[in-house]
């Protein structure tokens, strides 16, 4: 018996099998990163205390995709939530690439060996990282108990607003006034009056106080990409690097402003930043690429990963070509040509692999399942 297939068939049949491809990569790959997650500390071993928030989002974003994984890895939660912030075993990480662009600062902080209770440190950039997390936790979850603990971080960071400049300072010492952690806190606040109806208008005035800071700050340049910095001394664009991390919060956090405001301008201004910064950072084969590789150091091989999460909330706003074709290119790339032993990915997407640590890892995986998400 002859079977007639449709073109539509076959093309349905296409896609489901790319996106069970990729769904089934990002899987494999997160597996490889939970070899580093320290059940003891609940932290991810090789990595520093705002790297691991970022393992624990990865963790979060694909088991949103798979549900199948929700029973297994509700448990990391839980854990995560109780032994982290009573840990001392975070690695102490040289803050190198965000000092690079500040010439204010010329010996990088290290973080301490301490406990943090209630994910609290001296830098409202780490905060806003966990912040984040559990918010995305409890959007798996629905447990209350990890929207309080954001909520009470957010409590905490709300200390630093009105640097010198305006806006949030990055740390307690007020050492800083730059891109990410400004980022960030809009993020939180907006994410957060989504999310707890009683208190939305408290959440809502912070948010749009920082947006309408963050848009007349200059951070964001002529090009349309965000530099890293503003001098304290005159209070404008630092000229710092253009790093991928600081294009991609923004782009999470103006989709949360779209959905909690109801205005669809947030999501055109995302639109424009994730076209610059697609442009301006994906190299000739359309990879994105940091600045500082190969030769990445600090904080930086954690920052790739946070762009690509944030493009695929983006596409999910607002599908786009262009930003499911980056994914899914920046996905392949990774798997054929920055691939070691047992799924190990390393830091530099158009290859060749040198190493791997749960920073470079999250990083890949956090691309790996945004294709896994457009894809789907």
């Amino acid at each position: 018996m002859i079977v007639k297939t449709s073109l539509a068939s076959l093309l349905c049949l296409q896609g489901a099998l790319a996106a069970t491809d990729y769904l089934s990569n990002a899987k494999a790959a997160v597996t490889t990163l939970q070899k580093w997650y320290n059940p003891s500390t609940g932290l991810w071993d090789t990595t520093g205390w705002w790297n691991s928030a970022n393992c624990l989002t990865v963790l979060a974003d694909l088991t949103a995709l798979d549900a199948s994984q929700l029973s297994a890895n509700a448990a990391v939660f839980a854990n995560t939530l109780t032994r982290a912030q009573g840990s001392t075993a975070a690695r102490a990480v040289k803050r190198e690439a965000h000092a690079r662009a500040h010439a204010s600062r010329s010996n990088p902080h290290r973080l301490a060996r301490r406990a943090y209770p209630g994910f609290i440190n001296d830098y409202y950039d780490d905060e806003a990282w966990w912040a984040l997390a559990w918010i995305q936790v409890y959007d798996l979850t629905q447990e209350t108990r990890y929207l309080t603990t954001a909520a009470s971080i957010f409590a905490d960071m709300t200390t630093g607003w009105n640097a010198t400049c305006g806006g949030q300072w990055w740390d307690k010492p007020h050492t800083q006034n730059g891109a990410i952690e400004n980022e960030l806190f809009l993020s939180v606040a907006a994410h957060l009056g989504r999310r707890i109806p009683a208190q939305a208008g408290y959440y809502k005035e912070w948010a749009a106080q920082s947006w309408s800071w963050f848009a007349r700050s200059g951070l964001i340049n002529d090009q349309h990409t965000i530099n890293n910095g503003l001098d304290l001394g005159s209070c404008r664009n630092d000229g710092g690097t253009v790093w991928t991390y600081n294009q991609g919060v923004i782009l999470g956090a103006l989709v949360e402003m779209a959905q909690l405001f109801g205005d669809g301008s947030y999501v055109s201004t995302a639109q424009q930043i994730a076209s610059a910064a697609m442009s301006a950072l994906g190299n000739a084969d359309g990879v994105l690429t940091e600045p500082c590789e190969p030769n990445c150091t600090g904080d930086a091989p954690q920052f790739k990963g946070v762009f690509m999460r944030n493009l695929a909330v983006l596409y999910k706003a607002a599908p786009s070509d262009q930003i499911r074709s980056f994914l899914l290119k920046n996905a392949d790339s990774i798997w054929e040509k920055d691939r070691g032993d047992g799924d190990a990915l390393g830091g530099t997407w158009s290859g060749p692999f040198a190493s791997a640590d749960a920073s470079t890892q999250s990083s890949a995986c956090d691309a790996l399942v945004a294709a896994a998400a457009v894809s789907q």
